[in-house]
């Protein structure tokens, strides 16, 4: 993992002095990126930026890399790990100057021109400078597993591994792209196919897309694209009996876990409770260190618990790092995180990544890399039992034919109407789709193109900067070709057998992992029974010293002409109150467009020099059964109770006597029903409710009561991190 930049002139003339400024300018933007080495380099029209993260022969691989004659120079971010057996295949008398594994591109591109790609294997993104032709050439993987970015106007173009750093040229426009921003499925999280290619947020800023060579003539200043590999038709081509689409599955994951050891340096692995990672961590040759999120989602929907399980299992040290439920990512901290991912997604699971990655970063600087479990269950099948809502693969197969119909309304809409009509719809699902254009795969293909986007625009994205925030490669051995076309080649009589729910995966890795850990249901990260945490930790975070993050987010102009203000607030209180009222990714995401028009305006400082958050640190844990209560004690971290403070109830509290039965009460929030009360069962506790004046400290409330307060307090300590009760101001 390293990093990217550099700028180029049109029309083939030397860039002018102001470029080396600019080049140690993003540089230090990106440094973050590679610690272990800082190089330019200037040539004529082009001038190159490089920050190395040295994971492959670190003594002899720094970049810049060239050909003996200097008219190919290439830098690179990433890892090419078959770069041993395309070395072989070179013309005689090939010399490779280095061990690096990306030296071999040069050659592949010398000998093959656009075509240099379409045999290797791995994670890259490249710039490389063919000054014969007087052709700059991008490309990336793929999966766009590692980023790359630019901007163009009719002077110049400038290039970085990320966005930030293309801010550094003042003549880069630094504005958010609303109306695209809040339009984008993965913003609205609308139930609809979509395979558009991915953006980069910000208006006049590109993507180099994956799987794709592109090409600037540098005198002309035309652009060419040219495709090396195109996500996979799923045309069910593939013949053979599901135990053979199983045993094919299985041998091209292991051979992709063995790729993604490739180093000569430590390679660690982030480790859940689900069959993904653990699916990498019994495949690995090497046994890696395995650390693992431990914060109070995670312990109630017992993840952290069977990473646990499953690192004892197979032999392997398992580091659980703590992040307690009275954690709140402070204002500064938060505009850093959001300034390090650099997309409005940021959000639960891109902090929860990043601090993983500060913990090893700080713990264990020795491992370099990090092995995930990501990507498996976008093209797995990881989502069909959810779609199914409840269902079988029946139900799966007619809501998605749902959701394509969806996209096809959104093209026609004048016709679609028909399906939105109450009863059955009166227009053939044919006939629509043909209207709006009949060029779409099937609902099925395109379910797998949707998640193909999601995984460049989310997934990818937020992986490689959680970890290139801290100077670690990420790599996935789930994205790889191979395995996808392995999918997408089942039969469509076999789907039900080997998609529904990753059976292929599941069954591929029977006998390999314990069975309760094969079969053991998805469960989504921090989401399941434990949710409300997390949920209630950053509405927190949003509502901290008066709102003070929120009202930054709202303050841009973009904010004020696009965002409800006075709504956003109420979601961001409600949700803090009560966690399940809704999704705090929702006003979270609309927050952070806010906060990176502000920080785009006012470019924060280099996030090497940042100052950082306290390290989180890891929980020894040998048995989980007996320290059950003492995690449970280190993670769950309810507000204490002080019996000198002056309590309220919250205003949106009412208590509500159940009409049927005196002894039930209702406690309801904002007119809905969130708690019910037995006072059969706690007879003390809607007596004190009552009784909670604002005036009065806690412990003359509960003595006139005649009540002791020790019993109490784990309720009233439940009651304000709910927010259900309030301290009046001035009070402990």
């Amino acid at each position: 993992m390293c990093g990217l930049a550099g700028t180029a002139r049109w029309g083939g003339g030397e860039l002018p002095a102001a470029a080396d400024g600019l080049l140690r300018r993003m540089t230090r933007t990106i440094a973050h990126r590679g610690p272990d080495e800082t190089e330019f380099f200037r040539s004529g029209p082009v001038g190159l930026g490089f920050v190395r993260l040295s994971l492959v022969d670190p003594q002899g691989g720094g970049q810049p890399l060239s050909t003996e004659d200097g008219s190919l120079v290439l830098i690179a971010n990433g890892e090419i790990y078959n770069h041993r057996e395309l070395a072989a295949g070179l013309p005689a008398g090939t010399q490779l100057l280095t061990g690096s594994d990306c030296e071999v591109l040069l050659h592949l591109y010398r000998r093959d021109g656009l075509s240099f790609l379409d045999q290797v294997r791995g994670m890259f993104s490249v710039v490389l400078w063919d000054r014969d032709r007087g052709r700059l050439v991008f490309a990336r993987d793929r999966f766009g597993i590692k980023p790359l970015y630019f901007h163009a106007n009719k002077d110049r173009v400038v290039f970085s591994s990320e966005i930030k750093a293309l801010f550094d040229d003042p003549d880069c426009p630094r504005e958010v792209d609303w109306e695209r921003a809040l339009s984008d499925q993965q913003m609205t999280g609308n139930l609809v196919l979509d395979d558009a290619p991915p953006h980069a947020w910000f208006k006049d800023i590109e993507l180099a897309p994956a799987a794709s060579v592109l090409t600037f003539d540098l005198v002309s200043g035309e652009r060419r694209s040219h495709r090396y590999w195109s996500f996979p038709e799923f045309d069910g081509s593939r013949t053979g009996s599901e135990s053979d689409l199983v045993r094919s599955y299985g041998e091209a994951l292991a051979a992709s876990v063995q790729d993604c050891q490739m180093a000569d340096v430590e390679i660690g692995l982030f480790l859940s409770g689900g069959i993904d990672s653990a699916a990498v961590a019994a495949l690995a040759g090497i046994k890696p260190r395995t650390f693992t999120a431990l914060n109070g989602s995670t312990l109630e929907n017992r993840d952290a618990e069977w990473a646990h399980r499953t690192a004892a299992g197979l032999g392997l040290v398992n580091h659980q790092v703590l992040q307690d439920t009275a954690a709140v990512p402070g204002i500064e901290e938060w505009k850093r995180h959001l300034w390090q991912m650099e997309t409005p997604l940021a959000g639960p699971e891109t902090y929860y990544k990043y601090e993983l990655y500060r913990h090893v970063g700080a713990h264990a600087p020795e491992i370099k890399a990090m092995l995930l479990g990501g990507g498996s269950d976008e093209f797995n099948g990881g989502y069909t039992s959810s779609l199914a809502g409840g269902g079988d693969w029946s139900d799966f197969a007619a809501n998605t034919g749902r959701m394509g119909i969806r996209w096809d309304q959104q093209r026609r809409p004048e016709l679609g109407a028909w399906w939105d009509q109450p009863g059955l719809p009166l227009v053939r699902a044919e006939a629509l789709r043909a209207a709006a254009g009949g060029g779409r795969p099937d609902a099925y293909e395109m379910l797998f193109r949707t998640k193909y986007r999601d995984v460049q625009l989310y997934n990818c994205w937020h992986e490689d900067r959680t970890a290139a925030g801290n100077g670690i490669e990420a790599r996935v051995p789930f994205l790889d070709h191979r395995l996808v076309e392995i999918v997408a080649a089942v039969p469509q009589a076999l789907r039900p057998a080997l998609i529904w729910d990753k059976q292929i995966l599941r069954r591929a890795l029977a006998g390999v992992l314990p069975d309760e850990v094969v079969n053991r249901p998805k469960i989504p990260f921090f989401y399941g029974s434990g949710v409300a945490h997390t949920y209630r930790a950053f509405a927190r975070m949003l509502g901290q010293q008066g709102g003070l993050l929120l009202e930054e987010a709202l303050s841009g102009p973009g904010a004020r002409q696009y965002l409800d203000a006075d709504n956003i607030r109420a979601m961001v209180r409600r949700i803090e109150n009560d966690p399940g009222s809704g999704y705090v990714e929702f006003p979270l995401r609309a927050v952070n467009l806010g906060l990176l028009e502000s920080m785009a305006a006012d470019l924060p400082e280099p996030l090497v020099s940042a100052p950082k958050a306290a390290i989180p640190r890891a929980v020894p844990i040998t048995d989980w059964d007996r320290q059950t209560a003492e995690i449970a004690a280190l993670v769950v971290r309810r507000p204490a109770v002080d019996p000198q403070a002056v309590l309220s109830r919250a205003e949106e509290l009412l208590l509500l006597r159940s009409p049927d039965d005196p002894t039930t009460w209702y406690l309801a929030v904002e007119g809905s029903i969130e708690y019910v009360v037995d006072e059969s069962e706690e007879p003390d506790w809607i007596p004190l409710l009552r009784a909670l004046d604002g005036v009065r400290p806690l412990a003359d409330v509960v003595s006139a009561l005649g009540l002791e307060l020790k019993p109490l307090e784990p309720l009233l300590s439940e009651a304000l991190e709910a927010g259900l009760l309030l301290p009046a101001a001035g009070t402990p």
